[in-house]
């Protein structure tokens, strides 16, 4: 099973910008569909971009032409390049891997899940 860590997290003002990494051990990520989701205090974990092993990508609405996802195969890394960054958009931000691209918002069917990185969006 691979096991995942996040890295990228931070404070950061509004309208800035934060790349989040997705790095693997055990296991090549190139194998995986990788997912991104979210948990701010008090609420759901939610969904919020992934790729598939052929580079196709899924959004949440509300990122949609802000945050771009992306695989760096010969890295062996996933990003969530994060642009336009919004108070709401704080939250701690987690990586998980699944094996098909198939219903990809819900948290089920993630067999491995990092530990998460904070995101802090704060004038």
């Amino acid at each position: 099973q691979v096991q995942l860590a996040e890295s990228g997290g931070g404070l950061v003002q509004p309208g800035g910008s934060l790349r989040l990494s997705c790095a693997a051990s055990g296991r090549t990520l190139s194998s995986y569909v990788i997912g991104w989701f979210r948990q701010a205090p008090g609420k759901d974990c939610e969904f919020v971009a992934a790729i598939a092993r052929s580079g196709y990508t899924s959004y949440l609405d509300s990122v949609k032409g802000r945050f771009t996802v992306s695989r760096d195969n010969a890295l062996d890394t996933v990003f969530l390049q994060m642009n336009s960054l919004k108070p709401e958009d704080t939250a701690v931000y987690y990586c998980a891997a699944r094996t098909a691209f198939l219903n990809v918002q819900n948290t089920g069917g993630y067999a491995s899940w990092g530990s998460g990185t904070q995101v802090t969006v704060s004038s």
